[in-house]
């Protein structure tokens, strides 16, 4: 297993030192290429690399400091819907690779994880495992588990990780409009009970949209030991001559990532329909707060 300066000691305290800007969405960016929908996009990172590392290379142009794996689905129950389980190992190195040579000796990888898919549990852990360890070994710098809803499967997720390696760990979820889960757990709830069981990063991301997040950050803040991470959505996408179109901008996602840094967000990265150009009105946002300009939406 391969590390870098990027150690979990070294991770945290930069955390602890500033707010560090993560990237945007991949699967807008490649539908807005032409990828077509339904298409596995994990599997791009072995049949069209050069296309997964032009977005994020263009994240990295925009200011991110963290580029995300495009390996959100690429765990082996997800892959096995396209028949493509066999490969999991594969496409998660290559996942690795493709966004560290976007970020450079400066930049940091997350390898990214979604939830499995599927409605049981049976061998999820087992299923994390795999990916995990394939995300380790081709050198992620951290493991992001992202956009769950669930609480029993981001358990299992986080004991996954924390057997497959010594990585740093980020944990985010995706609650509804009221902050909640599916099984009803609230942010006073899962925001301890993720560090309980070993996160070293709390957080949300996408949700119902930008306040959802923002709600459920507040109430995380208030019994949350670990750090905090977000990354909102652009809003709900509206359906629009065919194509998908996101309610909030750029500018908006701006004040809303300076009412997140008020409340002690330190990663603050984008979901489902950012782009680029959301990523640059964040990282001035970003700017803005550590100068002192800012002023808050609420």
């Amino acid at each position: 297993m391969r590390y870098n300066w990027h150690c979990i000691v070294g991770f945290l305290d930069a955390v602890r030192a500033r707010v560090w800007l993560a990237d945007g969405a991949m699967g807008t960016r490649l539908f807005a290429k032409g990828i077509a929908p339904g298409r596995c996009l994990e599997e791009l990172n072995l049949s069209l690399p050069a296309l997964v590392r032009e977005i994020h290379n263009e994240y990295r142009a925009a200011g991110a400091e963290i580029l995300t794996t495009n390996t959100f689905g690429a765990n082996a129950a997800r892959l096995a819907a396209h028949g493509l389980e066999d490969f999991c190992y594969a496409i998660n190195t290559a996942g690795v690779r493709l966004a560290r040579e976007a970020a450079g000796a400066e930049g940091w990888v997350a390898g990214s994880v979604g939830p499995l898919g599927v409605n049981t549990l049976c061998n999820a852990r087992e299923i994390f495992l795999a990916q995990i360890e394939a995300l380790a070994d081709a050198g992620a710098d951290m493991i992001m588990l992202e956009t769950f809803r669930d609480l029993k499967e981001i358990h299992e997720a986080i004991l996954a990780a924390r057997e497959a390696c010594d990585l740093p760990l980020i944990a985010l979820v995706s609650p509804d409009d009221e902050g909640r889960l599916a099984d009803g757990s609230a942010p006073e709830l899962y925001a301890i009970q993720l560090a309980d069981w070993g996160a070293d990063v709390i957080g949300g991301n996408c949700g119902t949209g930008p306040q959802s997040i923002v709600a459920s950050i507040q109430r995380m803040a208030a019994a949350a030991t670990a750090s905090l991470a977000a990354e909102p959505s652009a809003g709900l996408p509206i359906r629009r001559e065919g194509a998908d179109c996101y309610p909030c901008s750029p500018q908006d996602l701006a004040q809303i990532t300076i009412d997140l840094v008020h409340n002690g967000v330190r990663i603050l990265g984008g979901c489902c329909g950012t782009t680029p150009e959301h990523i640059r009105a964040m990282r001035e946002a970003i700017a803005s707060v550590a100068a002192g300009r800012w002023a808050r939406s609420t």
